[in-house]
């Protein structure tokens, strides 16, 4: 028999996107009977409950939970305290997935064994600004040579977009943590690393999502992300890989060409180094979406980098003032333990 699968959603004022999503759920192949949709919503002050009431009375399988916090981890902790699921398969509301989208994870995670597995974070676009993005998202210099960005990628990885867990990481590793406000698969994706577990990244999940629609609610995301990298680093000491760093280095080394006069005749030379190849950049990525959105993906680029490196920044500044933080705000809630990871 197929194993049982639960979906966790969290969502919190989703009124325009709830729906459509729930849909795709239904629209699995997968057999029904052995799929349950768990929703965590934060306290919703629009139609979402509402929305969500309508769908469960016309499909049992769909779950209403309270999520006071109203953040995605303290909801994915809560779904999965109430999952009977073997397997907990993420699901993002702002996002499209493809009607085999459960049955590859489950064929995926047997098949490799992993812990964890996921596909690649496929950007979609409805405006121009997100055409532009979805261009520099394609690009190294966009999004640090990531692989989980790769819809050609496979195979074992740091960690991926969503993901579907085996019920076990949750009773081994512990669940999300549920003071990250970003940044929370990531960190948990470590976790599952550190305890000898193993994290795919299959081409044959297909899931894509809907990236920011201005320069400005770009940067307080990629802002949002450095500052949970920061969180994370603090807590649990590394990173897998040196990519998160790069943006923080980046705009610490801007920083100290400002303001330390001996580094002062360098500043032009590496600004202008950066310019160039940001520019060029942009015209071999920009030139696939039309011409006209090359200046935008060109402003793009420094965008990321900046509101990641700056939001790093802070992080480790409000973080590092904190001594006692991560033994009083990290700590990470597990399942009745049943099993364990293989052994590092």
């Amino acid at each position: 028999m197929l194993p049982k699968v639960t979906i966790a959603m969290p969502a919190f004022n989703e009124e325009n996107y709830i729906e459509r999503c729930i849909r795709t759920v239904q629209e699995q192949d997968y057999p029904r009977e052995r799929i349950e949709v768990l929703i965590a919503d934060g306290r919703s002050t629009d139609q979402t409950r509402a929305i969500i009431a309508r769908l469960t009375a016309e499909d049992p399988r769909i779950k209403l939970i309270d999520n006071p916090d109203k953040l995605q981890a303290p909801g994915l902790n809560r779904i999965v305290r109430e999952a009977t699921g073997e397997i907990i398969v993420r699901m993002d509301v702002h996002c499209e997935y493809a009607p085999d989208y459960v049955r590859r994870a489950v064929e995926v995670m047997e098949k490799t064994g992993a812990d964890n597995v996921g596909g690649a974070q496929r950007a979609k676009a409805k405006t121009k600004f997100q055409r532009a993005l979805c261009a520099a998202l394609e690009s190294p210099l966009g999004v640090g040579g990531a692989k989980y960005r790769s819809p050609e990628a496979e195979g074992f990885v740091d960690t991926v977009f969503l993901g579907a867990f085996r019920r076990k990481v949750f009773e081994t590793v512990g669940m999300w943590d549920p003071g990250a406000i970003t940044n929370e698969d990531a960190e948990l994706n470590q976790r599952i690393l550190s305890a000898g577990g193993r994290v795919y990244l299959s081409r044959e999940l297909v899931v894509h999502y809907f990236p920011r629609d201005s320069l400005k609610t770009l940067a307080t995301q990629y802002f949002r992300y450095g500052r949970g990298r920061a969180r994370t680093l603090l807590k649990l000491g590394r990173f897998p890989t040196l990519r998160p760093l790069l943006p923080f280095m980046m705009v610490s080394g801007a920083a100290a060409m400002l303001v330390l006069p001996p580094l002062w005749p360098v500043a032009p030379v590496a600004i202008g180094a950066y310019l160039l190849a940001t520019g060029a950049e942009a015209i071999r990525v920009g030139a696939r979406v039309g011409i006209d959105q090359i200046p935008t993906v060109w402003a793009i680029f420094p965008v990321l980098h900046a509101s990641h490196g700056a939001g790093f920044a802070a992080g480790l500044w409000r973080y590092l003032r904190q001594p006692d933080w991560p033994r009083n705000d990290a700590e990470v809630e597990l399942l009745p333990k049943r099993a364990t990871l293989r052994a590092v």
